[in-house]
């Protein structure tokens, strides 16, 4: 098979781009090592500890064939609703629990031991791609807003406008061809998935202490990816920032906040959080701007999740054939729900818990002052609960959807008998 050619503009401009981005690095060197010293510091004390057992414990839950066991019995709920097969409820619920990029690693994974097709694993990133509680609860509505309360508006506002997003591509070359898996009733559904568990277990094949020993190595080693993905748009922001090039970016992302009628003050914030999630949350809660409007642009960029995190996510797909531009398509829809959902959930859940707090949240010095080993216990714990309610909605759901199959098939038999 031929390789495709390069092409000779694309080529040019990455590679003039590169250089000059070099050289200026050089100029500026002391931004850089700024810039690279926060990124570390960030990657180190909140994203390591915080994703390295979802990391470890998911590449050896899928080595047991737990996961297969799970896709049988939620295939009757994720095929209806997302059109996605059952092993998609634990890439939902694990990036739910753990977000970004957990959802790319266990789709690439799917998709390599063709548990899903590309169409399905296209469809399964579009929606499955969300922040975890800990960075909204904690990071956000604390650390930059202040305000614990404002968490649960920007979660269900997320939370929300991510199902939507799953509704909206279920439709996503609807035509394409599916796995087969038809025939998954309630009736027998624990021998089939006991049966799917033990040949994913064969599959495998591998003595459980290599399975843990290479779970450590492989998520040790994207973990690192992640960090230099972190540290190198750390520096490209502080360098575009240091030489003023960034302000070419304010009139496209000026016409839009006042297309939207959001305030000018936003305009800076919009575009670090186009870069870098982290970096443009943390300006936008700290403008000028009315806070509703503070809110709906911080729904959409954490929506967005910014090039940094696209970028992670590409590095993870490289060696499949899933395509990048469904999910560049589901994160700028994602961000337009998130931005609505927050005008809808505002004011009725600031009315509900606007007093309220938990208990590991209630200090706005949450991400400065907090100690490292409550962070993430506290942290860790919110995630295993939210990834077990996810789990235990999905399987109520499993289990209703199958019993309506079951009573629509006994009542077409009556019928027609």
């Amino acid at each position: 098979m031929e390789e495709r050619q390069p092409s000779r503009t694309a080529t040019m401009i990455t590679g003039f781009t590169m250089l000059l981005l070099t050289i200026m690095l050089i100029v500026f060197s002391e931004h850089g090592y700024q810039a690279t010293v926060g990124a570390l510091k960030l990657f180190f004390e909140v994203v390591f500890p915080s994703l390295l057992p979802f990391f470890i414990l998911s590449e050896v839950l899928l080595s047991t064939g737990m996961v297969h066991y799970l896709g049988v019995w939620f295939e009757p709920l994720m095929r209806p609703i997302f059109n996605v097969p059952g092993v998609g409820s634990f890439v939902f619920s694990m990036g739910l629990a753990a977000g970004y990029p957990m959802d790319a690693v266990l789709t690439a994974k799917f998709r390599k031991q063709d548990l899903c097709t590309k169409t399905e694993g296209e469809r399964l990133l579009a929606f499955s791609n969300s922040a975890d509680p800990l960075f909204i609860f904690g990071a956000v509505a604390v650390g930059m807003f202040g305000q614990p309360a404002l968490g649960a508006v920007l979660a269900m506002a997320h939370y929300a406008s991510v199902l939507m997003v799953g509704l909206t591509f279920r439709f996503y070359k609807r035509k394409d061809r599916t796995q087969d898996r038809e025939g998954v009733v309630v009736r027998g559904i624990h021998r089939r998935a006991m049966d799917a568990m033990m040949y994913g277990r064969a599959e495998d094949g591998r003595q459980m202490g290599k399975v843990l020993n290479e779970a450590i190595s492989d998520s040790v080693s994207t973990l690192f990816m992640i960090m230099s993905f972190m540290v190198l748009f750390a520096v490209i922001i502080r360098i575009l920032s240091a030489t003023g090039l960034i302000q070419l970016l304010e009139i496209p992302f000026g016409a839009l906040m006042q297309i939207l009628g959001m305030s000018p003050h936003l305009v800076n914030a919009a575009i670090q959080g186009f870069f870098e999630i982290d970096l443009g949350s943390a300006a936008a809660a700290h403008s000028a701007a009315p806070l509703v409007q503070r809110l709906v642009l911080v729904s959409g960029i954490i929506a967005w999740s910014g090039l940094s995190v696209h970028g992670q996510v590409a590095s993870v797909l490289a060696d499949t054939d899933i395509s990048m531009k469904p999910y560049f398509a589901a994160r700028a829809l994602h961000a337009l729900y998130a931005g609505i959902m927050t005008v809808v959930f505002f004011h009725p859940i600031e009315a509900v818990f606007g007093g309220t707090a938990l208990p590991a949240f209630s200090s706005r010095d949450f991400l400065v002052q907090g100690g490292t080993g409550g962070m993430v216990v506290d942290g860790f714990h919110l995630s295993l609960l939210l990834a077990v309610m996810s789990l235990v909605s999905l399987a109520g759901g499993a289990l209703l959807t199958g019993l309506v199959r079951e009573i629509r098939r006994g009542w077409l038999a009556l019928r027609y008998r």
